[in-house]
């Protein structure tokens, strides 16, 4: 039989002295309401008499005598020596308990994120035993020593000394230009576009987004109830001219120029000149999105756009969602001096800073060296499993499938079908054995969509990787 939670310290009783009810009564009444609409359940523990009359501000020999009318009732039970208990044979009929709330409606969330570990799956990341080791010996170094902002409230940018190994790394690794006074982290790179999209989109605002572009922030700009204007995306990124052409004075423009999402295309340098040329002479700003820019398997990543704005009109996001763990929800902004302040009132309005406790982790893992580490052996791993889905998918699936080149970046790979097959078809029929290949098309707004499907490599194992495209591959013959 389960134990009721000890809800005796817990339990809110009011009494209104002004009331013409004498406060006897009014006890009695909210035990009794209070045991009745499941508040305290069967064998739960009362607050004792003395404690519950000094937290009323009433003598205890009225509780005593609520008390006392409720055991003559059989609501409660007295144990000797162990205080009173809400009796687990209630008498029935005495009093109807609140009708059930109405069932709340269902919720369709937008395609943006599926989760399980299923094979193809996106976004999923590899923890081997080195860096696991390392997680445990920094967290259990923090909670001896905790940090005195763990027992208060924190910096709603988050601790400088995380701001700081931020700057130095991004400065090293993405050429990107700031101060840690421009860094806030944020609760993964999802938090940090929603808040910029509340300071810079009123509704109605034209936005710029690629066509084809992440569905959640497709989601989040319809949420901001901007308009939306798809920017078609070619072998060079975003075709900026497009955007010109569409919606010269538009207020804001997304874009992922490392790898472009879905596609994979880089922003080439002409393109990302055209693009800060327009936002310096519009006014406008453009959300850089660097969500996987860490995985390069051929040469150094790319440098940033932000590196070369010299107009200050990039806003850099990135996150440690898809280097280290999607459950860590740490992701951070680059902003410009001038969103600093307004972006910051929107984040105490939300929720408040980050967590303490892991950015005190995150902090020691990057000083300490661990999390280059981590990226050098996750860069080999993630290779091998893309090498390994890229081979599989040509041997079993080439006839209904196409993957010209193993993509130089990136957790996942574009693979397109042949003609005469939906990736929507597709993409339901490996669903019901076990796959989630995410279909491309869906992806797609104004420009003439593709069918395709998207296919996560990172976080699967090449054995896996292998059964599961054998798997997809059977599909095809039905």
């Amino acid at each position: 039989m389960s134990v009721p939670p000890d809800l005796s310290d817990l339990l809110l009783l009011g009494i209104e002295r002004t009331s013409g009810t004498p406060l006897l009564r009014q006890v009695y009444l909210e035990l009794r309401h209070a045991v009745l609409g499941g508040v305290l359940p069967p064998g739960a523990r009362l607050p004792a008499t003395r404690a519950l009359a000094h937290r009323l501000g009433i003598a205890r020999n009225t509780v005593v005598a609520a008390y006392e009318q409720l055991l003559a009732e059989g609501f409660i039970e007295g144990r000797v020596g162990a205080g009173s208990y809400v009796s687990r044979d209630l008498p029935r009929g005495l009093e109807h308990p609140p009708s059930p709330a109405a069932p709340l409606p269902a919720t369709t969330l937008p395609n943006m994120v599926q989760p399980g570990a299923q094979p193809f799956n996106t976004g999923r990341t590899s923890w081997d035993e080195r860096t696991a080791r390392t997680w445990r010996q920094l967290t259990m170094r923090r909670l001896q020593t905790p940090d005195p902002a763990m027992l208060g409230y924190g910096d709603p940018r988050g601790s400088l000394a995380l701001r700081e190994a931020i700057a130095t790394y991004l400065g090293a690794a993405r050429a990107v230009r700031c101060t840690p006074e421009q860094v806030v982290v944020t609760a993964g790179a999802q938090q940090a576009i929603d808040l910029v999209l509340k300071v810079l989109v009123e509704p109605g605002d034209p936005v710029w987004i690629e066509d084809p572009c992440y569905p959640a922030l497709r989601a989040a700009m319809a949420a901001a109830k901007a308009r939306i204007i798809p920017v078609p995306v070619d072998a060079q990124g975003l075709v900026v001219s497009e955007g010109i052409a569409a919606s010269p004075a538009a207020r804001l423009a997304y874009v992922t120029p490392s790898s472009q999402y879905p596609l994979g295309v880089v922003l080439s340098m002409s393109r990302r000149m055209e693009l800060l040329a327009w936002a310096r002479r519009a006014g406008a700003w453009v959300v850089e999105d660097d969500y996987d820019s860490e995985f390069r398997y051929a040469g150094r990543p790319l440098a940033s756009l932000q590196g070369v704005d010299e107009g200050g009109r990039v806003i850099y996001i990135g996150t440690f969602s898809k280097v280290l763990f999607p459950g860590l929800r740490l992701g951070y902004a680059v902003l410009p001096p001038e969103l600093l302040e307004p972006i910051l009132t929107a984040r105490l309005l939300s929720d408040w800073h980050p967590p303490v406790l892991q950015e005190g982790v995150v902090t020691d893992f990057l000083a300490g060296g661990h999390f280059a580490q981590h990226l050098r052996r996750m860069r080999q791993r993630y290779r091998i499993a893309r090498d390994t889905l890229v081979e599989v998918l040509n041997e079993e699936c080439g006839a209904a499938l196409e993957v010209v080149d193993a993509p130089d970046q990136g957790m996942k790979l574009l693979a397109r079908l042949r003609p005469g097959r939906r990736d929507t078809e597709v993409s339901a029929i490996a669903e019901q054995a076990g796959l989630i290949a995410r279909p491309v098309s869906p992806m797609f707004l104004a420009a003439t969509p593709i069918q395709g499907l998207m296919l996560g490599f990172s976080g699967h194992e090449p054995g896996a990787l292998r059964r599961a495209a054998r798997t997809l591959g059977r599909q095809f013959d039905k």
